[in-house]
């Protein structure tokens, strides 16, 4: 995928990613709003990756590292780019990212109901852990 050029979001990027994820994305969060993204790209300007192609945003995921565990949400390509290695560009990417930072291990937020997610994160080289479950709050 030598046309595929993969780099960091900036602020001026939020309004196309906000666009971008409802066709490319399963399910929302709570935070796809302006200033949700904005606070991400501003509090660690190298944690949303975009994929291009052509100048066209064709994938996302987002890299965090909090310092002690590196989490990956937000993979997300677009349906008629699928199957064609933006995934799997994308998240080599977050583990180059991951291991420029020290990080040891990578986990991702995936979606129950969604077994094509499940398929990719699997084949990416990421596995289940059924002992651990979410908790959330909203704040």
């Amino acid at each position: 995928m030598s046309d595929l050029h993969i780099r960091c979001a900036g602020l001026d990027d939020i309004d196309g990613v906000l666009r971008f994820w409802p066709e490319a994305a399963e399910g929302t969060s709570i935070s796809d709003d302006r200033d949700g993204v904005s606070r991400l790209v501003v509090r660690d300007p190298e944690a949303l990756l975009l994929a291009e192609r052509d100048g066209r945003l064709v994938g996302t995921v987002i890299a965090g590292f909090d310092g002690w565990r590196c989490h990956v949400y937000r993979l997300a390509v677009h349906p008629a780019f699928r199957r064609q290695g933006v995934a799997t560009a994308l998240l080599e990417a977050a583990d180059a990212r991951f291991a420029a930072l020290g990080g040891r291990r990578a986990d991702a937020m995936v979606l129950e109901a969604n077994e094509r997610a499940q398929h990719a994160w699997a084949a990416a080289g990421y596995h289940r852990e059924d002992h651990w479950r979410r908790w959330v709050k909203p704040l």
